[in-house]
């Protein structure tokens, strides 16, 4: 069976026949690898109870060629298009142990939607002399890409041709990474609240490449033996609209499949640079002096490869990060995969709850050291339970570390202030209809979803809750596709951090999604100007008269978020934001605004100024603003709209921003 890679062995589940296959690498004093082992020189526990190890194999790779078995095509089906698709790629035939013994499964993951050129092109370099100079015959190497797919450029195979000419596809036009924002608009942009989602709706964050890291470690579950999957990225920068439960469900996949990951930020090693690089303007004030805007810079640098040392460690794994020499991954690979125990086992505890489950091993002697991961994620039993059962499950859901995503859904929060120490924070949630299964018995007149929703503080209490039931309406057959079903809730909040947890179960087939992101509730008091994230928007609606704290619903009319930022040519488009306590000149604000939009660092459009001289909303003190864009004014691609905000009267400025896509 094939080896791969893992810096600290691991524990992969297979629930198709209910064993746990935990790796482990023994090392003497030295840090020499330690063989002749038997089975009863172990002791293996789960949550400290002990466990009867039922198998039990050594597995070392050679620089000799195994005896010639075709290589398994594990990946070419887990070529999907978006990468958010669950289903896994099986293998022709059963897999048997001895058909990959003494072989090394790695896959090089190139992420295109992050990189530029230049960095592309190093990532691509390292890897062909990895081909040339490290790559054995026991090695069976896959190439794969993420971009607005998960594509899978050559399979297994130990041809080094073959992986070369793969390679070969990274030229200097592949990079298509949108511009890192810099520091000094990070706070601006993650005030914005949260918006993503599945397909066209993770354009902007990151959820389309971790449910492309689950598809490929779910395609590579058949195999027990370590796999490393080597990540090339430029980081993984949180733009606030990222799904928290995405990154912990592709952890849990990659553990089960007995994967690691091995990322490595392709930006090698960076210089901050006070006031900024030459690929932005120079900046403003005194923070490039006071060393205010450095802190900015290393935080966000900081931030982007944060997500990367996570998959790394609870993969076991290992992230390579500030450095230009990427061969060490490689080598790291090779050392974690050379030789290590397989140790299978059923667990003791068949309740499929979805908990995490703590593995120890030991080793009799006490001079000897052991490797391995802490644990897994049991399996969830979802699809037999009763209808008293479903408030519980639901309920699991919310407070689950791991949660069900079959159900893709997309949440987005903002924040609209009531007084100076309350804020309104909308929750909005779409889910695409072409996910929703049709019922059973088609021609069903309404499909019913239950949504639940958890607000908590950084202590991790709770301040608000979400609890409705939606009946959509069906079409023919049962079905919504090509719909969104879209939901709208609120919650009042003081300044500070908080996370929403959104879980929606519709309730044809059972089918569970989770959302989680966070909420930044600012602290206006000492802002220069004071204008809450705008929102985008191609829906108005008509709403209920009764009295509500939504400022998006407005003399009867509501007005829809749009969440996944992504516009037709046929529609117009709607920015709304507030501007609080302008500054006042013989008892008027004088509050201009205009609307450029960005292509690149090209600006193709820009709205004439809009100026309100009047407060809109007496009771907290702000001016009101809605501007209304076509969008056939925009060729196909992905805009950035930067709004501009002008206190004439206080003399101050704010530009806050946000990309979406036109097609």
């Amino acid at each position: 069976m094939p080896v791969a890679a893992q810096q600290a062995p691991a524990p992969a589940f297979r629930s198709n026949v209910s064993v746990v296959v935990v790796d482990v690498v023994v090392r003497d004093r030295s840090g020499a690898i330690v063989r002749g082992l038997t089975a009863g020189d172990f002791e293996l526990r789960e949550d400290n109870r002990p466990q009867q190890i039922r198998s039990f194999d050594f597995e070392e790779v050679t620089t000799t060629a195994p005896a010639a078995t075709p290589a398994p095509a594990l990946l070419t089906d887990a070529a999907v298009a978006p990468p958010a698709a669950t289903a896994t790629a099986k293998p022709a035939a059963p897999l048997r142990r001895e058909d990959l013994a003494g072989r090394r499964l790695v896959v090089l993951l190139f992420d295109l939607s992050s990189m530029q050129p230049d960095e592309l092109d190093r990532a691509g370099q390292a890897a062909v002399d990895y081909v040339d100079h490290q790559m054995t015959a026991s090695d069976l190497v896959a190439v794969a890409t993420i971009d607005t797919t998960l594509d899978v450029l050559t399979d297994f195979t130990a041809d080094r041709e073959a992986v070369k000419q793969a390679l070969a596809h990274f030229t200097a036009v592949n990079g298509v990474a949108f511009e890192t924002p810099a520091a000094e608009t990070a706070a601006t942009d993650e005030a914005g609240g949260a918006t993503g989602g599945s397909a066209e709706y993770d354009v902007f964050n990151n959820d389309a490449r971790l449910r492309a890291i689950k598809t490929l470690a779910d395609a590579l579950a058949p195999v027990e033996q370590k796999k490393a999957i080597l990540y090339f990225s430029s980081g993984m920068a949180r733009s606030g609209s990222d799904n928290q439960v995405e990154l912990r469900t592709a952890i849990s996949a990659a553990v089960r499949a007995n994967v690691s990951l091995y990322p490595v930020d392709s930006r090698g090693l960076q210089a901050v640079v006070p006031g900024g690089d030459a690929t932005r303007a120079s900046s403003f004030g005194t923070g490039a002096f006071s060393g205010r805007g450095v802190r900015g810079q290393f935080d966000q640098l900081q931030a982007s490869q944060e997500t990367l040392q996570t998959l790394a460690a609870d993969t076991g794994g290992k992230a390579f990060t500030d450095s230009n020499d990427f061969s060490g991954a490689f080598t790291q690979v090779i050392r974690d995969t050379s030789a290590y125990y397989l140790l299978g086992y059923s667990s003791t505890n068949d309740v499929k709850d979805g908990r995490f489950r703590r593995i120890t091993v030991r080793v009799k002697r006490p001079d000897l050291r052991v490797e391995h991961r802490n644990g897994y994620y049991a399996e969830r039993d979802f699809a037999h339970t009763t209808r008293q059962d479903r408030e519980g499950i639901l309920e699991e859901q919310l407070n689950a570390a791991v949660s069900l995503t079959d159900l893709p859904l997309v949440v987005g929060t903002g924040w609209f202030r009531q007084d100076a120490t309350r804020f309104y924070v909308p929750i909005a949630m779409a889910v695409p209809g072409s996910a929703v299964p049709a019922p059973p018995a088609g021609n069903a007149a309404k499909v019913a979803f239950d949504v639940r929703g958890i607000v908590r503080d950084e202590q991790g209490r709770t301040v608000g809750r979400i609890r409705d039931t939606l009946d959509v309406p069906a079409g023919e057959n049962g079905s919504l596709a090509g719909r969104l079903v879209l939901y709208q809730s609120g919650v009042t909040l003081p300044p500070g951090r908080f996370s929403v947890k959104v879980v929606v179960r519709e309730n044809a087939a059972g089918t569970v999604g989770s959302f989680e992101a966070p909420i930044a509730v600012p602290q206006l008091r000492d802002a220069g100007i004071k204008v809450s994230p705008p929102v985008m928007s191609t829906q108005l609606q008509p709403a209920s008269r009764e009295r509500t704290a939504n400022p998006l619903v407005r003399d009867g009319v509501q007005l829809l978020p749009n969440l996944t930022r992504t516009v037709g040519r046929n529609q117009n488009v709607y920015f709304y934001f507030e501007v609080y306590d302008p500054a006042l000149a013989d008892g008027a604000p004088d509050v201009r605004t205009s609307l450029a939009f960005y292509r690149g660092n090209v600006k193709v459009y820009e709205t004439p100024v809009v100026e309100r001289t009047m407060i809109d909303d007496a009771a907290r003190k702000a001016v009101l603003f809605q501007l209304e864009v076509p969008a056939s004014a925009f060729t196909p691609g992905t805009y950035t709209c930067q709004v501009n905000v002008i206190d004439a009267v206080a003399g101050k400025v704010a530009f806050p921003r946000l990309t979406f896509q036109v097609r």
